[in-house]
């Protein structure tokens, strides 16, 4: 995801952030295909309170975004989840990397949707950020996984269409990462909704920016009514939205819930003042390129 606007946070108040985290110790090829109704059920689990620092494309304000210095960084850091944007390579691997090519991060422009995974390996993903990450090299999602700890909960952005859900799936059926320590997340509709066919006990967001109709107009778009419309449409569990407190409000989180959209996450606040608006409204997660200084700063409070 991208920050919003010119600035990556907007303003407000302080609350605790409610958070889903299942451990599951049932065999994940069966339990990744279960409904996650009847997989509380089973497990007889209550939602925990828990504050839900995201660590936006890992540690990114200190390590090279999308590598796997960066969600480790993110780890030390006290995260309490790490989002990362994923695509296709030209050999059908699911790799970790935002942009369509490689040209911003690597200084060699490469498509990935046409390149294999071995040729993307070859290039360095880390020096652009400082010698100290020279060498870092594109992850591939079962690598990313292996580096989630228990407790801790992975935002996977897919950033191609539908086509990308079967080999997800089958990285995810494979992984030791349970199915409720992971949420899917995606623009596009018909991405959403193929993530919750083939896997239906993973939570899946629906993320959206907003515009302005006209500068200094204040009518944003989409509305809130428009967002839950959409969330109920392709069957999203909630909403990841960009951060603009001038937008989300009481009013608005209010209208969102009373069209059925369960939960929502924002994106990206960098300052402590914004994270405490967004929790106060009752956001689930909190993502942020400072993980560190968000938890200090919020904690210190």
């Amino acid at each position: 995801m991208q920050s919003a606007g010119d600035s990556k946070c907007y303003n407000g108040g302080f609350t605790e952030v409610v958070s889903l985290m299942i451990v599951l110790s049932f065999p994940s090829r069966l339990v990744w295909g279960i409904s996650l109704t009847a997989l509380f059920a089973i497990q007889g689990i209550a939602a925990a309170e828990d504050s839900m620092i995201t660590a936006h494309r890992g540690a990114s304000d200190d390590a090279p975004e999308n590598t796997l210095a960066a969600f480790r960084l993110a780890w030390q850091q006290g995260a309490d989840a790490i989002e990362g944007d994923f695509r296709l390579s030209g050999d059908g691997v699911v790799v970790c990397i935002h942009d369509a090519d490689t040209a911003r991060t690597c200084g060699v422009k490469l498509p990935v949707a046409d390149t294999p995974l071995a040729r993307l390996r070859q290039l360095d993903y880390g020096r652009w950020k400082g010698e100290g990450f020279a060498g870092e090299t594109c992850p591939t999602l079962a690598e990313v996984l292996a580096v989630v700890p228990t407790g801790k909960r992975l935002y996977i952005e897919l950033k191609t269409g539908p086509e990308i859900v079967p080999q997800l799936a089958r990285d995810l059926e494979r992984s030791a990462v349970a199915p409720a320590a992971v949420v899917l997340i995606a623009f596009d509709e018909a991405t959403v909704v193929a993530c919750k066919e083939r896997l239906p006990a993973v939570k899946a967001h629906w993320l959206t920016a907003f515009k302005e109709s006209s500068k200094g107009s204040g009518d944003w778009r989409p509305t809130a009514k428009a967002i839950a419309e959409t969330v109920h449409r392709c069957g999203a569990d909630g909403v990841g939205m960009q951060a603009r407190a001038e937008v989300i409000d009481a009013a608005f989180v209010e209208t969102l819930r009373r069209g059925g959209v369960g939960e929502f996450h924002v994106w990206t606040v960098d300052r402590p003042g914004d994270a405490q608006h967004f929790a106060g409204l009752g956001a689930v997660g909190i993502t942020t390129n400072r993980p560190a200084f968000l938890r200090t700063a919020l904690t210190s409070q």
